[in-house]
């Protein structure tokens, strides 16, 4: 399955009006989503979109009022972007705006509640407990398999993010994520391959293999260092692809996303897929995966651009 490009023209452009971006914001995240801003400004510019940027502050209500937008392409990451709040703050304001609704971005920036629903409805991923300040760590230690991933359960990009294999490693990286997040979670480690699927329009785009030689896929290893290996095609069956796009395809569907999106896998060594989280507003860098996985389908980054911008309703 591939994305298909809308034909696009001037007159197209006039019918989509005046398209703010939103970026930066005040997250954790706000140095990618400056990045991700920023390449989305120049795309809608190589086409002729009337596009004005908006690096997004405490006043953002006035900043966006005063574009006068026609609708927004979000490119906030994490919270106060990803999370269902300015997603309402647009529906106040009747804006259309790209990806996912207010329920469901809240839903997905929630890797708690996420889990939840997926566990509800039987689709696989990896046990998890809640943490707090007085857990038993070796207790939880021993539920969860010995070796276990902390994360606070509303940030992304792998910010707060621990591998930990001891009690006394398990409380430091509470205290860690916990500065990120009031809710932390520990999720049982599966080891093997680590999977990522890109969603537009209802399409599944072709599976991205990620390979890191860090512990785990942290943020170093997306925007950093540079040594990260993205493999695609990745390397999977055609029948087993098929089955990490459907399982991606679930996922999304089951918390009520909508236009774009990307799913997190890990395989373990029975090559059991396993979902991690859904996010509703994925990087739009150089190195980011939605655009590589369209790339893969032979589509370059304006036409990606294009694509989510010409699903707002």
């Amino acid at each position: 399955m591939s994305v298909v490009a809308l034909p696009f023209d001037r007159i197209n452009a006039e019918k989509i009006g005046r398209v703010g971006v939103l970026f930066g914001g005040i997250s954790a995240e706000r140095e990618i989503s400056l990045r991700s801003g920023r390449a989305v400004v120049k795309s809608l510019q190589n086409s002729g979109v009337d596009v004005v940027a908006l690096d997004l502050n405490e006043h953002a209500i006035d900043q966006i009022r005063k574009a006068q937008l026609d609708r927004a392409f979000i490119a906030l990451h994490g919270v106060g972007g990803e999370d269902g709040r300015m997603q309402a703050l647009l529906e106040f304001l009747n804006i259309p705006y790209t990806g996912s609704g207010v329920q469901a971005s809240a839903i997905a920036m929630d890797k708690l509640r996420t889990k939840q629903i997926w566990r509800g409805i039987n689709l696989p991923t990896p046990d998890f407990a809640i943490l707090n300040s007085s857990c038993d760590w070796q207790q939880v230690l021993r539920s969860l398999g010995g070796e276990v991933m902390v994360k606070p359960a509303h940030e992304g990009s792998s910010i707060g993010m621990s591998r930990v294999a001891s009690a006394d490693e398990l409380e430091q990286a509470y205290i860690d994520a916990a500065q990120y997040d009031s809710q932390v979670l520990a999720e049982a480690l599966i080891t093997g391959a680590e999977y990522t699927v890109a969603i537009v329009g209802g399409e599944a785009l072709p599976a991205i293999k990620l390979e890191t030689d860090h512990s785990f896929y942290d943020y170093d290893a997306k925007y950093v260092s540079g040594d990260t290996r993205y493999i695609c095609p990745c390397g999977l069956t055609e029948n087993k692809e098929q089955e990490l796009k459907m399982l991606a395809l679930k996922a999304f569907n089951s918390i009520g996303c909508r236009g774009w999106g990307r799913v997190d896998f890990m395989a373990n060594l029975k090559g059991d897929f396993l979902l991690l989280e859904v996010n509703t507003v994925p990087g739009m860098t150089a190195t980011s995966l939605v655009p590589m996985a369209a790339a893969a389908s032979n589509k370059n980054f304006d036409q990606l651009v294009l694509t989510i911008l010409q699903a707002v309703v």
